[in-house]
């Protein structure tokens, strides 16, 4: 596969992910099952003998994951939709006593990703009602749980998906991954210490000014207020804003004096 220059190697691991549904009943399952795909970077679907696909309903709770469900391959049994498969793992709630050994989401995800070295991979998941046989387990090389409420561990199928979807997404990138927001964070540059000073001599003379600072008996007020600054690390803009607090303060101030020299005159 080509990719365009400056493509994040992260992604690659994710590529070689199958999502495998089998024998889903449900359309809107399919639908949302693909929305928590893309979400998290997966983007192949295959589909083994679903009930109704394609289904205007699977479009629709895809709320935009139309592309998965567009390139979906539908399979007629499961040995098809793990052909070329390096390692697969069947994630069922079931302890089975003949099958795979067990292993949790997050585990499950390190070992997955680590076996995209070796080509494709495949997550297997069961009908909504049934869940997997025997027989579609053993086609894999790992059971996969999701250490759910003990009491009450149902999880509908796309929720299921969401969470293996989100686990391998962690591991692809070591805990870290890019934020996916396309909002630019609020910041500004560093306030310089020219300014940070400026802002402390400015908000030295206003306390005086209010009579808040006895300059007389500064006590430690100073450094105290420096200290809880100085862990602010304060910004060019938020130097600004306060500046232009003290400024409004100060003119605040001067009126008042104004208005009462005024009045003694009276």
């Amino acid at each position: 596969m080509n990719r365009a220059a400056g493509a994040d190697p992260s992604q690659l691991p994710l590529e070689r992910v199958r999502v495998v549904l089998s024998h889903t009943s449900h359309p809107g399952n399919i639908g949302a099952a693909a929305r928590a795909m893309k979400t998290m970077g997966l983007t192949r679907l295959l589909l083994v003998n679903p009930k109704r696909f394609p289904d205007d309903e699977a479009r629709a709770r895809s709320a935009g994951a139309d592309d998965l469900l567009a390139a979906a391959r539908v399979c007629s049994s499961v040995d098809e939709a793990l052909a070329d498969t390096r390692f697969a793992c069947a994630v069922t709630a079931r302890q089975r006593n003949l099958g795979p050994p067990p292993l949790a989401a997050r585990a499950a995800a390190a070992e997955i990703l680590a076996r995209t070295g070796d080509g494709e991979v495949a997550l297997l998941f069961g009908n909504e009602s049934a869940g997997l046989s025997n027989v579609e387990v053993q086609r894999c090389q790992r059971t996969v749980f999701i250490p759910a409420n003990p009491d009450y561990g149902s999880l509908n199928l796309a929720a299921a998906v969401q969470v293996l979807a989100y686990e391998l997404r962690l591991a692809a990138f070591d805990n870290d991954p890019p934020p996916c927001t396309r909002t630019v964070a609020f910041a500004s540059p560093p306030a310089s210490h020219q300014d940070i000073e400026r802002f402390y001599q400015h908000l030295e003379r206003v306390m005086v000014h209010s009579g808040f600072l006895d300059p007389q008996r500064p006590r430690r007020l100073l450094p105290k207020l420096r200290r809880l600054f100085g862990r602010a690390a304060l910004e060019r803009d938020e130097i600004n804003i306060l500046r232009g607090l003290l400024d409004a303060v100060e003119r605040q101030s001067n009126a008042g004096h104004v208005d009462r020299r005024e009045g003694i005159g009276d």
